[in-house]
């Protein structure tokens, strides 16, 4: 990938796991994404990490679910929208991703994955919606969406 890319991470306090070879994997996770959708643009997305208290708070006030998720997307453009005005030969600023480390935690042991496989995953999916997929808008979307995310997973080494 001759692209750049930029990718700000950001804690809302520490976490032990988040360490050199955690955010690699990220980088890896984004990257595999863009690849897979041959995105040539450099591109540039912020990645926050939080607790389930703080991803609960996000929720309620963004999606009105008064619960602990395991990860949010918040897209700056609508890739599905024909209108909307997508530079072609500029850098992509994709949006941000809020990923609760004790949720990918809870659901890493749920599923039988290891912490950084979730979290890859996790960022894999998220991705997806900076990109314009959306897993709730229809049984093909959903489809579409699980499809991509089982094929790019496979492409990131952890």
């Amino acid at each position: 990938m001759d692209n750049k890319l930029f990718i700000s991470f950001a804690a809302t306090r520490e976490f032990a796991e988040c360490d050199y070879y955690f955010k690699l994997v990220v980088r890896r996770a984004v990257s595999a994404t863009l690849r897979y959708l041959d995105i040539n643009n450099d591109a540039e997305v912020s990645v926050t990490f939080c607790d389930n208290e703080y991803i609960k708070e996000l929720n309620k006030q963004h999606r009105n679910k008064d619960s602990a998720t395991d990860v949010l997307s918040f897209p700056m453009y609508d890739f599905a929208c024909e209108d909307e005005d997508i530079p072609e030969d500029e850098p992509l600023m994709l949006g941000d991703i809020v990923i609760s480390i004790e949720r990918a935690k809870e659901q890493a042991k749920e599923i039988g994955n290891t912490f950084l496989q979730e979290i890859a995953f996790l960022v894999i999916h998220s991705m997806l919606h900076l990109l314009g997929y959306d897993h709730e808008r229809s049984p093909e979307d959903e489809e579409a969406q699980c499809k991509a995310q089982k094929e790019i997973v496979k492409t990131v080494e952890i």
